[in-house]
């Protein structure tokens, strides 16, 4: 959206005072990066939605799948990637500019596209391919003490009889040219098996958020684990994710905790039509909280029901020996505090996948971005939502 210039309607002879105060006050975005946040979050106030025009073109490739974002204060970019598994372009992070007038999106104007690299600096192939390199990239964030990006795949499980296919997720380490420098060692329970056992396919690593001045790395199942329980449903029914910490100095993991899903909000129609609820990203706000969205989807309702909330790992049971989560309860799973639903808001939501917090709004408070991936689908929108962290 364009947002529309008030002054334009104000008196000449205030024309002046207003524009240098208009300038002062614009000028006042602090564009410094977020490391903690007060843990006393109340609310998440919303300011603007801005959409990108479906199948933009941008040095040839096809803007689409946009699933992660972060924000690198010191150059004031946005880093955004797109889970195109390189069958329309080859697999790719964007690099944007995200202009605010005031407690608006002005404009989202890409200015690079980068093409992620395998270990031989070659892209990723297509996984109608059928090879063991295809990644399926979900969320991105930017380490500004070492310049390099992190980025997280899916992989893939297609278990059908004389044709499987198992790519495990991985967490890997690039630079801002695209470059493969490393790969996180990840716990044996991520890993990809032919058999009811390791993450589900479409439900792994896809959210992951710096903590503690850089020094912590969490990373997010999206859905649970085949041994940890069921998949959310309609009903309550104990659906528990882990979310897994990393030591960044040792790239060791050392911690996982148990996360309990909302049910599904709506049900599916037709009855037995597709319907999810998982987790799509996280959010560090401070060394034992974070935010975390979840996403619900089903057949038959518009849009998705999006909510925020405040997650505490403070006292959380470490899962990191529980082999099984369904058949050994953790007794105590990390505490969750609603902040916002966005059904709340009366207006259509896609799947919102990836946020990040943007710059200091002039009243000292916060912002942050959520972005929405249009699946490459004409019925589908590219949003991005800006809204303000009241404390």
């Amino acid at each position: 959206m364009t947002p529309t210039n008030p002054c334009n309607r104000l008196q000449p002879i205030l024309f002046l005072a207003l524009f240098f105060c208009c300038i002062s006050a614009c000028s006042s975005l602090k564009k410094v990066p977020v490391k903690e946040v007060s843990a006393t979050i109340s609310s998440l106030k919303f300011l603007d939605e801005y959409d990108l025009p479906y199948n933009l073109q941008y040095q040839n490739t096809t803007v689409g799948g946009l699933s992660g974002i972060d924000y690198d204060a010191k150059n004031d970019v946005y880093y955004i990637i797109s889970d195109d598994r390189s069958e329309i372009n080859p697999s790719r992070f964007y690099t944007a500019k995200i202009s605010l007038a005031g407690k608006e999106i002005n404009s989202v104007k890409l200015i690079a596209v980068t093409t992620l690299k395998q270990q031989n600096n070659q892209p990723y192939p297509d996984l109608k391919q059928h090879t063991k390199e295809t990644v399926d990239p979900e969320a991105i964030r930017y380490n500004p003490k070492t310049n390099q990006l992190i980025w997280s795949s899916e992989g893939e499980r297609i278990v059908k009889q004389g044709d499987t296919v198992l790519i495990d997720p991985a967490v890997n380490i690039i630079s801002t040219s695209g470059k493969l420098i490393n790969t996180l060692p990840l716990p044996n329970n991520l890993k990809m098996h032919a058999t009811e056992t390791g993450p589900r396919r479409n439900g792994v690593l896809e959210g992951l958020t710096f903590a503690d001045n850089y020094q912590t790395l969490y990373v997010n199942l999206e859905e649970p684990l085949y041994q940890d329980g069921p998949r959310a449903d309609v009903t309550p029914n104990n659906a528990l994710v882990r979310i897994y910490k990393f030591d960044w100095k040792t790239k060791q993991n050392t911690a996982q905790y148990a996360y309990q899903l909302e049910p599904v909000a709506y049900p599916a129609k037709p009855e037995n039509g597709f319907k999810i609820n998982g987790i799509p990203d996280i959010l560090s706000i401070n060394k034992n909280q974070l935010l975390v969205t979840e996403r619900s989807f089903s057949d038959g309702k518009e849009g998705c029901v999006i909510r925020v909330f405040l997650a505490d790992l403070t006292g959380a049971d470490n899962v990191v020996d529980n082999a099984s989560l369904l058949k050994n309860p953790p007794q105590h799973l990390i505490r969750k505090k609603l902040l916002l639903n966005m059904d709340d808001l009366k207006i259509y939501i896609d799947n919102v996948e990836g946020a990040t917090f943007g710059p200091t709004l002039p009243n000292g408070h916060h912002t942050i971005i959520f972005v929405a991936d249009n699946n490459f689908a004409k019925t589908e929108k590219t949003q991005f939502l800006l809204f303000e962290v009241i404390p």
